[in-house]
């Protein structure tokens, strides 16, 4: 399985190299360009490479991992979806005053999946801060928690495996509205929240 990532900062980066460790192929891209990605791919290791952002939407689950005001420019122009899975990452905070984004009475995730027609959208790994979510997910004998939401059960089904495989906890929060209301940040009741999982 193939893993794309839109987005190399800090969150894309922890995803990418949690999924290269637990032994998937990945692929990152930015807006600029794979030749600006050699060294975060070299610190990925052998599993990782570069490619466009284009490439890496065609992998067989793509991570949108980018700052809210750049979501539409990075889920625009891309192939067919065809029913592959997205995994948003994003929080709908405006700068400056962090401020939550004008949604329209939408969830953040509900108007991602209407920028990608055609995909399954899993919304995931948004609540944690960057240095957290980077850090080993397997803590004092049991496993970090990650909230997810999604319309789609074989395709929350399909990211809670992959998560697991990398040493995560998932705990399902129903549909993109109704879930994803509870983990969007700013606003939700359980960003930044940390829990671990014990057997």
């Amino acid at each position: 399985m193939t893993i794309g990532i839109i987005g190399a900062g800090g969150i894309g980066q922890a995803f990418a190299a949690h999924m290269a460790k637990a032994g998937y192929e990945v692929l990152v891209s930015n807006s600029r360009g794979p030749e600006s990605l050699a060294e975060v791919v070299r610190q990925l290791g052998p599993r990782a490479r570069a490619g466009t952002r284009q490439e890496a939407a065609q992998a067989d689950v793509v991570v949108v991992a980018v700052p809210w005001p750049q979501v539409h420019a990075a889920l625009s122009d891309l192939p067919a979806w065809n029913g592959r899975t997205l995994i948003d990452t994003t929080n709908p905070v405006v700068q400056p005053g962090f401020r939550l984004a004008d949604l329209n009475g939408s969830t953040s995730s509900e108007i991602v999946a209407s920028l990608a027609p055609g995909a399954r959208v899993v919304k995931v790994a948004n609540t944690l801060l960057r240095a957290v979510l980077a850090a080993n997910p397997n803590q004092a004998g049991g496993h970090r928690v990650l909230f997810m939401s999604g319309d789609d059960a074989a395709a929350k089904a399909d990211v809670s495996g992959i998560l697991e495989k990398v040493g995560f906890a998932t705990i399902d929060l129903g549909g993109l509205a109704s879930g994803g209301r509870l983990q969007q940040f700013p606003g939700g009741p359980l960003p930044i929240l940390n829990l671990i999982k014990l057997p």
